[in-house]
């Protein structure tokens, strides 16, 4: 999956967020319905400008920056 072609961020839109495809509906939004056990039908029908292929989208981004992240270790 190349959440690349999904993911937009805009510096206009949302505040710079990384948005799907340039609608003004967030990452961010998205993990937090699934995390709130929404279920993907659920979200579709709620947002019918999204795709099961921009819900993917956002796992993988969320995935790839939390890979990224890189922590400091806490000093004792």
């Amino acid at each position: 999956m190349n959440y690349r072609d999904i993911i937009t961020i805009e510096p206009g839109k949302r505040s710079g967020k990384p948005c799907v495809r340039g609608l003004r509906i967030t990452v961010y939004e998205v993990l937090e319905y699934l995390a709130s056990e929404m279920t993907e039908a659920e979200i579709l029908a709620d947002f019918p400008d999204l795709t099961r292929e921009d819900l993917k989208a956002c796992i993988a981004y969320a995935a790839d920056r939390e890979r990224r992240f890189m922590t400091t270790p806490l000093s004792a």
